[in-house]
C-alpha cells in the first residue's frame, strides 16, 4: 500500500507597523539587540498593553481579501509558557475567540489545475524574542527586539497533500499579503515564516496520522525540502515497525534533515485564559466597510484581468502579478500609453526589471516613471525607432533621468520612413553587392537579411527596417 502526506501550515505574518501590537517600541529590522524592547515589551511589574489599532485594521483587511468572516468581537486570550525569549512568562495571543473564521485561498498546481484550501483561522498574537547562539562562547544570548512585534498567524486546515503543494500555498499568500500592504514579506528578516504540521496516512483512509511540526522556516525552497524529508522520514518510520512520536523539529538546510526539539503541546498544556488587561476587540459595521473600501485589486484577479482583457501571456501575467509594486506600475504605464499592453509588459519584464535588479534598487526607487516608459514604447511600436535603439534609449534614460525624445534628438535615433530616401539607400547597396543579389535571386532567400543589415547600416539605423526590408524585395523581385 502506499502513503499520503497531510499537510497543514501556520503561516506567521508580521504586520508592517511602525511601532508593536502592545506597545510603542519600535520594529524596525536590524537593531542593536535589546534596543528596541520597552518596558511593556520586557513585561515589567506595573505596566499594561495597549493596542495598536492598525492591526485591527490589517487583519481585517485579509479577512475581507480571503472571503472570511471578520468577528464583531474577539477576545485576546494568555498562552502560558517558559521560554527564555519570553520575559512575561506568557504570550498574548487570541485562543477561542479569533479575529478572523474561514476563508481559502486557491493555488496553481504543476499541470494548471487549481485547488482551494480552506483557513481555519488568523489571529493577532505578540511575537517572542530571540535566543542567539552562534554570537556568544559557551552561553546563550537573548534579544528581545522582536517581543511584542505584531503577528498574524494563518492556519489552514490539513488539506495540502505534497510539499510542492505547501510551497504554493506559500507563495500565494506571500504575495496576498504583499500586495494587501500588511506585510513586507521578506522572509530572510523573519517577516514571514511558517510551521509545517506534518503527517501522513495509508492511501484511501480518512483518520490522520500523527503529525509532527517543523518550526520557522523561511524560504520557499526549505519549506518544500524540509516537508520532503519529514514525510520521507515518516515512511520510513512507519514501514519499519515503529511509531511516531508527536513533536516539534527543526530542519537544517545543510544536513537536509529534520531534528526534535521538544515534545508537541496540545492546546491544554498553555493553559490559555482572556488576559483581563485587555479588552474585547471590537469590530464595528462601519470600521468593516471603510477597511474593505480601501482594499486593492487582489493579485489572483488581477492576473486573470491581464490575460481576459490585456491579452498578456499567463507566464507574463503571472510574473507582473507577484509583484505588488510591478502591478501598479505596469497599469499607470498601459494608461499612459497608445501601445498595446502586451508591449508595455515585455518591456517591464524584460528591461525595468532586470535594471533593478543589476541596481539593487526597489520599485520605489526606480529611474524610470510609468509615463517616460510609455512614451519609449510608443516610440518603438510606431516605428519612430527601432528596438535595439529603444534599448539604448532605456539605459540613457535610467542613467541619466531624462526623457524619450530628449535622448532620441540628442542622439539622432529618429527613425526616417521616407521612401525615397529608404528606396536610394536600397538602390546603392543592390549596386555594391552584386554577388549577394546574384545569390538571393537564385533562391537563397536568407541573404534578404543580410542586405537589409548594409542599408541600416548605410544609414547609421535611421530607416526604418520594415519600409526597407519591403523596399529590398520590391527591387529584387522586380524582373
Amino acid at each position: 500500500m502506499t502513503w499520503e502526506p497531510v499537510i497543514g501550515l501556520e503561516i506567521h505574518v508580521q504586520l508592517a507597523t511602525r511601532s508593536k501590537i502592545f506597545s510603542g517600541a519600535a520594529t524596525a529590522f536590524g537593531a542593536a539587540p535589546n534596543s528596541q524592547a520597552c518596558a511593556v515589551d520586557l513585561g515589567l511589574p506595573g505596566v499594561l498593553p495597549v493596542l495598536n489599532a492598525s492591526v485591527v485594521e490589517m487583519a481585517i483587511a485579509f479577512g475581507l481579501a480571503i472571503g472570511g468572516t471578520v468577528a464583531p468581537s474577539s477576545v485576546f486570550a494568555r498562552k502560558n509558557y517558559f521560554y527564555p525569549d519570553l520575559p512575561k512568562g506568557y504570550q498574548i495571543s487570541q485562543y477561542d475567540a479569533p479575529i478572523v473564521s474561514g476563508g481559502s485561498l486557491t493555488i496553481d498546481g504543476a499541470d494548471g489545475s487549481t485547488r482551494v484550501i480552506r483557513i481555519a483561522r488568523a489571529h493577532l498574537e505578540e511575537d517572542a524574542g530571540k535566543s542567539l547562539h552562534e554570537e556568544l562562547r559557551d552561553a546563550t544570548g537573548i534579544d528581545l527586539n522582536r517581543a511584542g512585534t505584531p503577528l498574524l498567524e494563518i492556519v489552514s486546515y490539513p488539506e495540502l497533500y505534497s510539499a510542492a503543494e505547501a510551497a504554493a500555498y506559500m507563495r500565494e499568500m506571500h504575495r496576498l499579503v504583499r500586495r494587501l500592504g500588511i506585510c513586507d514579506g521578506n522572509m530572510q528578516e523573519g517577516s514571514l515564516r511558517c510551521d509545517a504540521n506534518v503527517s501522513v496516512r495509508r492511501t484511501g483512509t480518512r483518520t490522520l496520522g500523527t503529525r509532527t511540526e517543523i518550526k520557522n522556516l523561511n524560504s520557499f525552497r526549505f519549506i518544500e525540502r524540509a516537508i520532503e524529508h519529514e514525510i520521507e522520514r515518516h515512511i520510513d518510520v512507519l514501514e519499519h515497525g515503529g511509531t511516531i512520536r508527536q513533536e516539534t523539529r527543526s530542519y537544517d538546510p545543510e544536513a537536509d534533515e529534520t531534528r526534535p526539539l521538544r515534545s508537541k503541546e496540545d492546546a491544554h498544556d498553555y493553559r490559555y485564559f482572556p488576559d483581563p488587561d485587555l479588552l474585547p476587540v471590537t469590530v464595528s459595521a462601519a470600521m468593516l466597510e471603510r477597511v474593505r473600501a480601501t482594499l486593492p485589486e487582489l493579485p489572483r484577479a488581477c492576473e486573470e484581468r491581464y490575460v481576459r482583457t490585456l491579452h498578456l501571456a499567463p507566464g507574463d501575467a503571472r510574473t507582473l502579478a507577484n509583484e505588488p509594486a510591478a502591478m501598479d506600475y505596469f497599469d499607470a504605464a498601459v494608461a499612459a500609453a497608445r501601445a498595446p499592453a502586451v508591449n508595455i509588459a515585455h518591456w517591464i519584464i524584460g528591461n525595468v526589471f532586470a535594471a533593478l535588479a543589476q541596481d539593487n534598487r526597489a520599485w520605489a526607487d526606480c529611474a524610470v516613471s510609468p509615463r517616460r516608459l510609455a512614451e519609449l514604447v510608443d516610440r518603438v511600436v510606431d516605428g519612430s525607432i527601432s528596438n535595439a535603439q529603444g534599448k539604448q534609449v532605456f539605459r540613457l534614460m535610467w542613467e541619466s533621468g531624462r526623457d524619450a525624445a530628449r535622448i532620441v534628438a540628442e542622439q539622432g535615433f529618429e527613425q526616417v520612413s521616407d521612401t525615397a530616401f529608404i528606396d536610394a539607400a536600397v538602390a546603392q547597396v543592390i549596386a555594391d553587392h552584386p554577388t549577394q543579389v546574384a545569390d538571393y535571386r537564385a533562391g537563397k532567400t536568407k541573404i534578404l537579411s543580410f542586405l537589409v543589415g548594409q542599408v541600416l547600416k548605410a544609414t547609421r539605423g535611421k530607416a526604418n527596417p520594415e519600409l526597407v526590408k519591403n523596399s529590398l524585395a520590391r527591387a529584387l523581385d522586380a524582373p
